[in-house]
């Protein structure tokens, strides 16, 4: 039985061993552990935790966004979660990248999806992990339109819950409760006028 405080799991040697260069931080909590990734390597900790054959993470499970906003102790605003299963071996892990936007957060202030690349916060761009589970793809466009989250080289990376142009990210915490005028200004479109 190990002692209060250490931390368990079959994957954490052979990601400090694979690499020596990141530093990685660990949590657990309910018997779930948390490896905190640094954004710029996230893609290929992901592919190694697929390929390596004693690990074989082979589906992902969740991916989710958060916002710490107001949050006690926390240091950054965003945050992504990743749920690995590796069926096989019957286990899960998770991953976590932080986030720090560097432009205004405020609702009615984001671009449209194509002006992505060039308007995008550089703060909030991650790799997309499509390339190594192709089930990300509509996870990482949820996580884009409700969070503001930019996933560079996904292969369609468009709003899926609300429309282009909505200008804002709904589970911002500094998103209002009743909204910034949404319903109010929509246009609707008639059966006439369709």
């Amino acid at each position: 039985m190990p002692h209060h405080g250490t931390i368990v799991h079959p994957a954490l040697a052979p990601l400090k061993a694979k690499f020596p260069d990141v530093k990685f931080l660990v949590g657990e909590l309910r018997d779930m552990v948390t490896v905190v990734v640094p954004r710029e390597d996230i893609l290929r900790v992901c592919k190694y935790l697929r390929d390596e054959p004693s690990l074989r993470y082979d589906m992902l499970v969740e991916l989710n966004g958060v916002d710490y906003l107001n949050y006690p102790g926390a240091e950054h605003r965003f945050a992504i979660n990743y749920c690995l299963l590796s069926i096989p071996h019957n286990n899960r892990l998770w991953l976590k990248v932080f986030f720090d936007p560097t432009l205004s957060t405020l609702p009615k202030t984001a671009p449209r999806d194509e002006e992505l690349a060039d308007k995008g916060d550089p703060g909030l761009k991650v790799n997309s992990v499509t390339s190594i589970w192709s089930g990300a793809e509509w996870l990482e466009r949820e996580a884009y339109d409700m969070i503001g989250i930019i996933f560079v080289g996904h292969p369609d990376l468009r709003r899926i819950l609300t429309w282009n142009g909505f200008g804002s990210y709904p589970l911002r915490k500094d998103y209002p409760a009743r909204g910034v005028g949404e319903r109010e200004d929509y246009k609707i479109v008639t059966r006439e006028g369709a």
